[in-house]
């Protein structure tokens, strides 16, 4: 068994477009290449006519030649759907008018799989409106990487001495976009000026996408793309996640190895796995964003209680957890 693993532009000018931006598409295609690893499958990063399956992550242009390429070839195709119509709203300026022309668009190229891997149930609902069969939609979580994420004390004293952290930090990791919940998380630092604030992630230029407000909260920070992701969670005490659209939610995942306590707008992709109250607070509006924060800061007992719901959460949706499904969808696919 070969698995040709395609992430488009990835090896273009030495992968200059995806250096720097940390991105939850980039996760997972890492973790797809610890689960080829880990499970000893014989995988290539670019197109090779031997490979039995062709994996994509991103059907654009140039992937969806090679679909067509396998497909005449007899070769099976595998399309995880990490991007929707839905998540592009909200991201770049006019992104709300491209948004309808992307959900024919990927309603056509996601079609083109023998299986799409969906990173929860509620992306393969919006699938389906798009005219996609349930029958062709497998459920796979992105994952997360738990021997890169963990708590690691000494990694947070040196981080936090970095960016100059102390006490009580609230942050977020992830694009600095208006969909992740700026303006929720500006608000929150402003109710809480006591409080130190950060986001970890790369700023957009504002020719590219509204850019953040001229005048910031004192007790804010963006740090822009940091390097070492793992040490950023570390230097927090609670993780706020206000995003407004999400297939998943990468972040989480990692911030739930790293055993942080959980805050997230309580929006539909989390159903299911996502529990209030036992691996995260889930807030419905901002009274409630600033309600739960305001708990989380003062009782240390609901942050080591939620810290061990999450380390569980993050568990069962480990990389090593997934790979033996991973592994038996190409068995079956293949009919081997």
């Amino acid at each position: 068994m070969k698995i040709c693993l395609y992430l488009e532009f990835y090896h273009f000018l030495g992968g200059i477009l995806f250096k720097k931006i940390g991105t939850g598409l980039l996760s997972s295609y890492k973790n797809q290449r610890v689960i080829l690893k880990s499970m000893g499958i014989e995988f290539t990063e670019k197109w090779d006519d031997s490979c039995d399956i062709l994996q994509i992550n991103t059907p654009w242009l140039k992937s969806l030649y090679l679909i067509k390429k396998a497909k005449r070839m007899g070769k099976k195709v595998i399309i995880w759907s990490h991007v929707s119509a839905e998540d592009i709203r909200g991201v770049f300026r006019f992104s709300n008018i491209l948004s309808p022309i992307a959900k024919k668009y990927l309603g056509y190229a996601y079609n083109q799989a023998d299986i799409i891997f969906s990173p929860s149930e509620y992306t393969k609902n919006l699938l389906i409106n798009y005219g996609i069969a349930a029958s062709k939609i497998v459920v796979m979580s992105n994952g997360v990487d738990v021997k890169k994420y963990f708590y690691d004390s000494g990694r947070r004293e040196l981080a936090r001495k970095q960016y100059d952290l102390s006490g009580i930090v609230v942050g977020i990791t992830g694009l600095v976009i208006p969909r992740k919940g700026i303006d929720t998380f500006l608000a929150l630092a402003e109710k809480f000026p006591k409080n130190q604030f950060v986001w970890f992630g790369k700023i957009y230029s504002k020719l590219l996408s509204q850019g953040l407000p001229e005048k910031l909260p004192a007790n804010t920070k963006f740090t822009g793309h940091v390097d070492d992701i793992a040490a950023a969670y570390n230097t927090l005490d609670v993780f706020i996640f206000p995003s407004y659209e999400e297939n998943e939610g990468m972040s989480i995942l990692e911030a739930a190895a790293v055993g942080l306590p959980i805050l997230v707008r309580d929006i539909p992709v989390y159903n299911g796995w996502l529990v209030h109250n036992e691996n995260c607070l889930k807030a419905k509006n901002m009274e409630e964003f600033e309600n739960y924060l305001k708990q989380l800061i003062a009782d240390k007992e609901l942050r080591e209680r939620l810290s061990r719901g999450a380390k569980i959460l993050a568990q069962n949706k480990s990389i090593e957890f997934l790979a033996q499904k991973t592994s038996d969808i190409y068995k079956n696919l293949l009919g081997i």
